[in-house]
């Protein structure tokens, strides 16, 4: 039994324009491809993703000599996009989605019968990652991360923390890392990064734990960054130490790539892959990648299947550690 995706599809966005066609191996008689590419991402749109994507997507047109598509799916822990191509899409090349830890994750977080989160996907390219943080008020008493924990300490579940869902990546870090501190903090889910940053500086929450969405926010001074999960600090934000400063040993950047629905031919996931990887290296992208300070986690097909499969493991032990259901 599949979940069921939702009939209504949210509005639209072409990218692209048309161009000198790549090379590219023909199914049956046709050359691929021969129409517009549909792109889903189940997040809102905004931030580094989904600037990341659009570029890519609009040297892609031109290389490919055919649209890409966007539409953005929010909602339901970031796995519409996913239930799309489980259920309705054919594994031709012309539906693909964006494919986060999450989709690998939700599997283990449910009784309910779901997908498998490697057979039931093609791994076509990882791309990049987030650039989380955490970010407080300007006005904020917390100056530092230590100031924060040692406050969650104090007052039990009274401080609270966003984050873009429920047993997200960035969720499970902070879990970790309060279970480690002996701290209690409560955890207050959004649909996006934005929806946190928005509700922080509506002193609505005491912190939001996300992607990067609060750099605009820290640049002018309304937020104070007071840590950064990569593994170095930020150039830009060269005050705010790393988890790994900090004595947590981790680095979190929730590698994300793209996908198509399972059984999709080898020659369309060549002909997609190096079409991908050509507009990811394109110098247009990788000015979004450097301004935007993403983590270059790119991994061509056998690669991130790879790392996938290794991945799939780590979140069946991490869900089971720390008691984790969406039940």
């Amino acid at each position: 039994m599949r979940p069921v995706a939702p009939a209504a599809f949210p509005r639209r966005a072409a990218l692209g324009l048309a161009g000198a066609a790549l090379a590219a191996p023909a199914l049956g008689q046709a050359r691929f491809p021969d129409r517009p590419i549909r792109f889903l991402i189940p997040w809102p749109p905004g931030g580094s993703l989904d600037a990341l994507h659009r570029q890519m997507f609009e040297i892609m047109g031109k290389d490919i000599g055919q649209n890409v598509v966007l539409e953005n799916r929010p909602g339901a822990r970031g796995t519409q996009a996913a239930i799309f191509l489980i259920n309705q899409a054919k594994p031709d090349g012309y539906t693909l989605a964006h494919h986060h830890l999450s989709i690998l994750r939700h599997p283990f977080l449910t009784k309910q019968p779901t997908w498998d989160p490697i057979n039931d996907f093609t791994y076509v390219m990882q791309v990049s990652g987030f650039t989380f943080g955490t970010a407080v008020r300007g006005d904020s008493p917390y100056k530092t991360f230590r100031d924060l924990i040692e406050a969650a300490k104090r007052r039990p579940g009274a401080l609270t923390y966003s984050t873009s869902g429920i047993a997200t990546t960035n969720h499970i870090a902070m879990e970790e890392i309060l279970e480690r501190e002996g701290a209690e903090m409560t955890h207050v889910p959004f649909r996006g990064a934005q929806e946190g940053v928005t509700a922080l500086l509506g002193k609505q929450i005491d912190v939001v734990a996300d992607a990067q969405s609060w750099r605009p926010n820290v640049e002018t001074g309304e937020l104070r960054l007071l840590s950064v999960w990569m593994r170095e600090r930020l150039p830009s934000f060269p005050d705010a130490p790393t988890l790994r400063e900090l004595g947590y040993d981790m680095v979190v950047t929730s590698p994300y790539g793209i996908v198509g629905p399972k059984g999709m031919p080898p020659e369309i996931v060549d002909t997609l892959h190096r079409a991908f990887r050509k507009a990811y290296e394109d110098e247009a992208s990788q000015a979004i990648i450097k301004r935007w300070e993403m983590p270059k986690e790119y991994l061509g097909p056998a690669e991130y299947l790879s790392f996938a499969k290794d991945r799939v493991e780590y979140e069946k032990r991490m869900v089971a550690r720390l008691k984790l259901s969406i039940d």
